[in-house]
């Protein structure tokens, strides 16, 4: 029976529903194609290739505060040394600095632009470096900062440094160098250390094992341990 001109069909009939059907069934292969291609496009963000004319680009940015060798700088805001630090430890500390994990200056606010192959290569770069420290630390405190280091402080719970930063402190995977570290900035670290590193109890990370432990130290003790770590090589 043909319908009456003018009267739509009912919505439910067998060949509007089957109508339908083949509709999404088309659209879908299309939305999900869309769909996958944003997905890769993003990935092939993260992933791309980086030239090694921007790798040295942004390398000489990192060495106009931190040196040309990343041996850092002690001057009145002090810049700490990156030479020789692990890879992993400057890749994930570049990561905490995005993701606001760490406190930024102006310099380093800037890390956000900085792609996973690019933190990468000059994670690697840096970490191959091995200038002489500048061992700006007061000599008279390197004995004390020696035992500490290698020691601990057993009756305030600290323990040695050299448990997780190694008897030459060179560090491995996420735990950081400290040999060679610049004095001022190491004890600006630890004195400030709530501040500077894991403030954010929502995103902890390794940085949050240092948080009792740079509390049990005294300011004395602390500028111990830095002079002595400023002279290791």
């Amino acid at each position: 029976m043909m319908p009456t001109p003018g009267k739509c069909r009912p919505r439910n009939s067998k060949g509007e529903i089957m109508r339908l059907v083949c509709l999404r069934l088309a659209i879908l292969p299309a939305v999900s194609a869309i769909l996958f291609s944003a997905t890769c496009f993003a990935a092939d963000q993260d992933t791309a290739v980086t030239s090694v004319g921007e790798i040295q680009a942004k390398i000489q940015y990192c060495q106009d505060c931190h040196g040309p060798s990343g041996q850092g700088y002690p001057g009145f805001s002090p810049i700490p040394r990156i030479a020789g630090q692990t890879t992993k430890y400057m890749e994930t500390q570049l990561l905490a600095f995005i993701e606001l994990r760490r406190d930024a200056n102006a310099s380093m606010s800037k890390v956000h632009v900085l792609s996973v192959p690019m933190r990468t290569a000059l994670a690697a770069h840096f970490s191959d470096l091995d200038p002489e420290p500048i061992g700006d630390g007061p000599k008279e405190l390197v004995a004390a900062g020696r035992k500490i280091y290698a020691e601990g402080i057993p009756e305030a719970n600290v323990p040695a440094c050299s448990a997780c930063h190694g008897p030459e402190a060179k560090g491995k995977a996420q735990i950081s160098r400290l040999a060679g570290q610049l004095y001022p900035y190491t004890v600006k670290e630890l004195d400030g250390w709530v501040k500077e590193r894991g403030h954010d109890p929502g995103k902890a990370d390794i940085a949050s094992v240092m948080t009792p432990i740079a509390h049990a130290l005294s300011h004395s003790q602390i500028a111990a341990v830095a002079a002595y770590l400023s002279y290791l090589k």
